[in-house]
């Protein structure tokens, strides 16, 4: 049996089309439709790992930092501070970010820390 010009042309066709369809489908996919390569879903994952570990740990630092004896100085001295970077430095150093059973401080809950600090919610710790 032998195929004629005209099918193997029509296969042909199709065979372009669909892979033209396949590649298209894929475009579309990873910069649409939410596909994600297994490398990227768990760098994703670590991330929003790491930053329940931050939203968790920030009011733990924000409270040691309140239940300090001297408190409102230690806000006054933070605020002091032109910089995001140099206020996370601060409550570092003050030891609010080394949670227990640790020895190191957070850096990212000191930086959060710190910001929470500095928001009009603090304003609390001074009265």
């Amino acid at each position: 049996m032998e195929i004629s010009g005209e099918t193997k042309a029509a296969v042909r066709s199709a065979l372009w089309g669909a892979a033209a369809g396949a590649i298209a489908l894929a475009i579309m996919g990873f910069s649409w439709g939410g596909w994600v390569t297994g490398g990227t879903a768990e760098t994703l994952a670590r991330n929003s790992a790491a930053m329940a570990v931050v939203a968790a740990l920030t009011p733990i630092c924000v409270e040691k930092f309140r239940q300090a004896a001297d408190a409102p100085a230690n806000l006054v001295e933070m605020k002091k501070a032109t910089y995001a970077w140099d206020q996370s430095k601060f409550v570092e150093k003050g030891g609010w970010a080394t949670m227990p059973g640790s020895t190191e401080p957070n850096s990212a809950v000191a930086k959060a820390c710190a910001e929470s600090l500095d928001s009009k919610k603090a304003v609390a710790l001074r009265g």
